[in-house]
């Protein structure tokens, strides 16, 4: 493979399935607790069912999480770093944040953490923590944010003053391969305060409990070696793994059981139960596991003393195998080669107007992408049914939440959001991050988009799963749109289109675009709803919820959506019609789609009571549809008016001559449709070398970029915001039935419980 850099090879060995560079990565949660999958209680209420006071003594069932760590694809051996200094109430294990009832703009997490580096096999990965050596603070961050309205910041971990005086560690962790299960750990820790520190570091290498759910036919074990150096971790699928090790004080072992006695006031069948590291070093109970000699959760102990300023180096090896005496010297020149080749592997984004600041900037970027990859497992059935070796889930949990999606089956790694805030995936989220991740790797990015349109994702219907708390949620049909940018950004790196993966996807994309035009278009008239869309608090109902009003909403960006959706099929089946002719026909039907859409979006006031184009405020908004009598505009200067601008579509004219089917059906479309005073724009450009296909009509384009360029609406220095300024001193309020609903302007927060008091979309960076 000459002219590829040793990443680019992984890569290539990957996806031909040679060498199984990805079997190992960073796909361990970082908040497992909370989440739905894990939550069994009669009224769905996750965060209070499994609060993150629970994380360390209950058992999981559907993943793992913890600090820095790394798993294989099953999720079934994990290693991360347990961390005490002499002053915490609890053994630091998993990152610690806010539920959204706890925190006054929803859930938070409450740590200074840093996706430094990674590539995509995961050959070398670097991040860092920031440990306080102070007390910290659980109870302050909760009371203070319970306490605070919504009209007051959040309170952070750096408000709480324990970082003064760099009282506190830099944790660097990096993790290299030179082999796909062979990993040296480096552990880099530095005192920044000016004084004396100590500090307890616990390496803890663990299994997932699956014997407990019936999953497993033998207990896996974890013993240590002869010299108690190393640990050998022996399961039934994975086989032998071996973690090494150098200079630690002593070796500890537990079981990865639930904590009964702590969590229900039930007697625990041995003392040897989850949390059993915390009691000894945190409680001081050093004889509790001095006979525990095996288990199925083990942990070096290094006890440290740092100077001022000093910096320590701890090194580790796990290893699929037993490896040479002596292999755990190599871990240097192994992480500082990986290290090496990571610079060469992101050379290749180097141009001569990007800095090294941008350039550090771009590949953090992409580390925190490739550090968000998650072991997801949530098999429907076998939840909502409950494990016969566990207690039957309340009767009450029967056809509430994700009812109706008994066919789904998760158990991959795939892209989230984040993995504390949102430990599941948002699949419009990851149609964003593909197309990101092309960049970097190609192969990756098109298997995530083909997964979630495999029948155990899609739903029979069609509809695709929105998110762990409401799969039957309605996403931007963006998905498409990412299929075919991830398809030409690598035809664009190799010369080559993949037409095979853009044709499984339009094949299957076909089935979605059906859902969406017999589920969302209430009125048979080419106007869609949607429900929320993906827009947290930039209106004054929820949207995904029956109107306070009565009526139903038309909704100016679903139905900018679906023109989008439209146009994005079309451009793709006219890519594939150049192989396979059948398309050009899918090709026309498109264009059919996208042009009726059109003309009611622009024509729809002149021939029902409904028109979503102000004239006056020159700008779409949403509107109130009573079936007979009436509609009521909702005129929220919002991004549900900037939407329609996404659904544009460019083609080079020479499409028409190579495809005269396809053609013949546009021109007549255009030329009928002028006949009866219909609006579809469908304009040259470039003389006679482009011809565009938009949903905005010129005029009404130059009025809403009159809106998108003014500071005093939408455009503010980090970006577009998701709500118009003007709001600011306008507020829009409507009265009914006796009830006051409103909306003003707020910078990047929000002050309305619609979402929790979730802030995420209300700020500038959304549209990005």
């Amino acid at each position: 493979m000459p002219g590829l850099n040793q990443e680019e090879k992984r890569l290539l060995e990957n996806e031909s399935r040679t060498v199984y560079w990805k079997k190992w990565g960073p796909y361990l949660s970082e908040r497992q607790w909370g989440t739905i999958r894990e939550d069994y209680s009669p009224d769905g209420e996750a965060w209070d069912y499994f609060p993150h006071d629970h994380s360390r003594s209950r058992a999981y069932r559907w993943g793992e999480d913890g600090l820095t760590g790394i798993t294989e694809t099953g999720g079934d051996l994990c290693f991360a770093l347990a961390l005490w200094n002499g002053k915490d109430p609890i053994l630091k294990e998993r990152l610690f944040g806010l539920s959204g009832k706890e925190g006054n703009h929803g859930e938070d997490v409450k740590e200074l953490y840093y996706n430094l580096d990674n590539t995509p096999a995961h050959s070398y990965m670097k991040y860092l923590y920031k440990y306080p050596q102070k007390e910290y603070p659980y109870g302050e961050l909760a009371a203070r944010n319970r306490a605070a309205s919504r009209l007051e910041p959040e309170y952070e971990l750096l408000d709480t003053g324990v970082f003064e005086e760099n009282k506190y560690f830099d944790v660097y962790v990096e993790y290299a391969k030179s082999g796909p299960a062979d990993i040296s750990i480096k552990i880099e820790i530095t005192n920044r305060g000016g004084g004396s520190a100590e500090l307890a570091l616990l390496p803890t290498l663990w299994f997932r409990n699956t014997w407990a759910f019936g999953k497993t036919a033998a207990k896996p074990s974890i013993t240590a070696g002869k010299d108690g150096s190393t640990l050998a971790a022996k399961h039934e699928v994975l086989g032998s793994f071996y973690l090494y090790s150098r200079g630690a004080n002593e070796v500890l072992f537990t079981e990865n059981e639930t904590n009964t006695e702590r969590l229900y006031g039930v007697k625990n069948k041995s003392p040897y139960v989850k949390d059993a590291f915390h009691d000894v070093i945190v409680g001081g109970r050093a004889d509790l596991l001095k006979d525990k000699k095996e288990g199925t959760k083990a942990a070096f102990v290094y006890k440290l003393k740092f100077k001022p300023g000093e910096t320590r180096a701890v090194y580790l090896r796990l290893a699929k195998g037993e490896l040479p005496a002596g292999a755990l010297a190599d871990c240097p020149a192994i992480v500082a080669e990986q290290r090496k080749q990571a610079d060469i592997f992101y050379s290749k984004f180097d141009s001569p107007w990007i800095n090294a600041d941008l350039k550090n900037i771009q590949r953090q970027a992409f580390a925190g992408l490739l550090w968000n990859k998650q072991y997801y497992n949530y098999e429907m059935e076998a939840w909502q049914k409950g494990d016969k070796s566990q207690p039957e889930p309340p009767a009450a949990r029967r056809g509430r939440r994700n009812s109706g999606w008994e066919h789904l089956f998760n158990r991959d790694i795939i892209s989230m959001p984040d993995k504390w805030e949102y430990p599941w995936y948002a699949t419009w989220d990851l149609a964003f991050h593909c197309v990101t991740l092309a960049l970097v790797d190609p192969a990756f990015a098109k298997s995530q988009l083909l997964l979630f349109l495999r029948e155990w994702y899609m739903h029979p219907n069609g509809q695709l799963p929105a998110y762990e708390w409401a799969l039957r949620d309605v996403n931007p049909p963006v998905h498409a749109w990412a299929c075919f940018e991830v398809y030409k950004i690598e035809k664009e790196k190799t010369g080559k289109g993949d037409l095979d993966f853009l044709k499984r996807a339009f094949n299957k994309l076909l089935i979605n675009f059906t859902w969406w035009v017999n589920q969302k278009d209430q009125d048979g008239n080419n106007i869609f709803q949607g429900g929320f869309l993906g827009l947290d608090n930039i209106g004054i109902f929820d949207r995904n919820k029956p109107l306070p009003t009565g009526g139903h909403l038309e909704q100016s960006d679903g139905t900018s959506w679906m023109a989008m959706y439209s146009l994005n099929m079309l451009a793709i089946a006219l890519e594939l019609a150049g192989q396979d002719s059948a398309y050009e026909d899918m090709a026309s039907k498109f264009f059919e789609h996208f042009a009726h859409i059109a003309e009611a979006f622009n024509n729809l006031g002149d021939v029902q009571d409904v028109d979503l184009w102000d004239k006056e405020d020159g700008f779409f908004y949403d509107a109130i549809h009573f079936e007979g009598k009436g509609v009521l505009p909702l005129k929220v200067r919002s991004m549900v008016g900037l939407i329609p601008l996404l659904a544009v579509c460019v083609l080079d004219a020479g499409v028409l001559k190579k495809f005269p089917g396809f053609a013949k059906r546009l021109l007549w479309f255009r030329e009928n449709r002028k006949k009866l005073d219909k609006q579809l724009i469908i304009e040259k450009l470039e003389g006679e070398e482009k011809i565009l296909l938009s949903l905005v009509k010129r005029d009404r384009l130059a009025k809403i970029l009159e809106k998108l360029f003014d500071e005093g609406e939408f455009l503010a220095p980090g970006g577009i915001r998701a709500l118009s300024k003007f709001h600011e001193e306008t507020p829009f309020t409507l009265n009914v039935n006796g009830e006051t609903y409103s909306i003003g302007y707020q910078p990047g927060e929000s002050d309305s419980g619609l979402f929790g008091g979730n802030s995420n979309w209300r700020g500038p960076v959304w549209l990005p």
